[in-house]
């Protein structure tokens, strides 16, 4: 019995100290998780405030320095013409008896391209025929009476001679006299009625030819206004029966270039153009001509500028619309700098005023036209800050005399480059622009450096 009891206590003994273990590593678990969970929150409120540092921190977009080539164009629409189009029309009223020629026929100067029913203007030859003839008998009648006049008068005077003046008397003697003056009058009339009706007559015989309706030029025919038959009045204007190109291989693009843009506009620039029926080609032309009258249109001042070119393959046609690029300026090797680099400026710079400030603009590349603090948009956003010298975005002043040279630009202004993180400035020349990119000249700023072109709002 004893060793049994031993046995129970022993047993006993062991299990109280296994709970005793127990307990100390129960103990030991909840204060390690209690550990983890500080470490964790103390590691989460740490990021949390790092991340709102940094969020606080202004983060800015970049873009590099390049040196490129930089071209400025002046963009414009119009329509394609023949360098000379004519319009052929009637001096006369009438019918037209025959048509000749037809739309796109090919055509030589003095060919016959109609003629009109010719009836009562050969009759109104053969009438003024018949007044000449009648005037020319009036003629030959009044120079017989002059003949007759002057003989009574020689007979007159001869008598008073051989009467030693008695007879006839003074009075006969001065009728007679009359009536040879009055007969020499009457040939001069006669005389003169003969080349009234001779130059009628040459009237009459014009107007036959001009019956006949002929080419003026060597051409193409681009429009037939005319059909057999066909009544023509031209009581008030000379209507148009046909319109003729002279040639089409030389042609002309006449558009309206904006006021914005027509001081960077100079006869003798190069362009190019396109037309929707070859959206794939590119035909080049020549700025042959800029227009001192304006045209206004919904309230838009235009000038209308003459583009030549060659149409060789014939494939431009009169009347299609050309879009033109005019080429204005163009730079090899300079700087380049994105205009939203002009434009930025850090908040309470005073120059322009973060990705709001700077200028408006107008016409087809978007010419700069001074600082503002105000927002500008799209349009805006593409210029750069400043002004340049010629008062335009591209290239050249408006209000030059045509011809006059273009003068150089010498405006300044600034972009901003990060230095340790802060954005610091650099002053530069401003140049050229395209409405995208901007010529500049530093000795500060190289190619490759980053320039700052918009800053992101930290968020609250």
């Amino acid at each position: 019995m004893t060793t049994l009891t031993e046995s129970k206590d022993d047993e006993l003994a062991r299990i109280l100290a296994a709970d005793s273990s127990t307990g100390i590593l129960r103990r030991g678990v909840r204060w390690a998780i209690a550990a983890v969970a500080i470490v964790l929150v103390l590691g989460a409120t740490l990021y949390y405030l790092r991340s709102r540092r940094e969020a606080a921190k202004p983060r800015y977009e970049t873009t590099a320095v390049t040196r490129g080539d930089l071209t400025v164009t002046v963009s414009a629409t119009g329509n394609l013409a023949p360098t000379n189009q004519v319009d052929v029309g009637s001096e006369l009223s009438g019918t037209v008896d025959d048509v000749y020629a037809d739309d796109n026929d090919k055509v030589r100067k003095g060919q016959v391209l109609a003629k009109l029913d010719t009836a009562k203007l050969n009759d109104a030859v053969a009438k003024s025929r018949a007044d000449l003839a009648s005037a020319e008998g009036k003629v030959a009648q009044t120079q017989a009476t002059v003949a007759e006049a002057s003989a009574t008068l020689a007979r007159f005077e001869e008598v008073a001679k051989l009467s030693g003046g008695k007879v006839p008397s003074k009075t006969e003697l001065d009728t007679a006299q009359a009536n040879l003056e009055r007969a020499q009058a009457d040939v001069k009339s006669a005389k003169g009625a003969v080349q009234n009706t001779l130059a009628d007559l040459r009237s009459n015989e014009t107007n036959v030819t001009k019956a006949t309706i002929r080419s003026p030029v060597d051409g193409v025919v681009l429009v037939r206004k005319v059909e057999p038959g066909q009544t023509v009045a031209a009581s008030l204007s000379a209507p148009v029966l046909f319109t003729i190109a002279e040639n089409l291989a030389q042609m002309e693009l006449q558009v309206a270039v904006d006021e914005a843009d027509v001081g960077d506009v100079r006869e003798g620039e190069s362009a190019t153009f396109s037309v929707d029926a070859y959206p794939n080609r590119t035909y080049r032309a020549k700025v042959t001509r800029v227009g001192l009258g304006s045209t206004t249109t919904d309230g838009i001042v235009s000038y209308q500028t003459i583009l030549t070119f060659t149409n060789d393959d014939l494939s431009l046609r009169p009347g299609m619309t050309g879009n033109a690029e005019i080429t204005t300026t163009h730079r090899n090797g300079v700087l380049l700098v994105p205009n939203a680099a002009l434009r930025w400026s850090p908040p309470g710079d005073g120059s322009g005023g973060g990705r709001g400030g700077g200028s408006g603009g107008s016409g087809s590349s978007a010419s700069g036209r001074g600082g503002s603090s105000s927002g500008g948009g799209l349009l805006g956003s593409l210029m750069p800050r400043g002004r340049f010298g010629g008062g335009g975005g591209r290239g050249g002043r408006p209000g030059q005399a045509p011809g006059a040279a273009r003068p150089e630009r010498t405006s300044r202004g600034k972009v901003w480059i990060l230095r340790d993180g802060k954005p610091v400035p650099i002053t530069v020349a401003i140049g050229s622009t395209n409405g995208r990119s901007t010529e500049v000249s530093s000795p500060e700023l190289k190619v490759g450096m980053d320039v700052i072109t918009d800053a992101v709002s930290p968020k609250s």
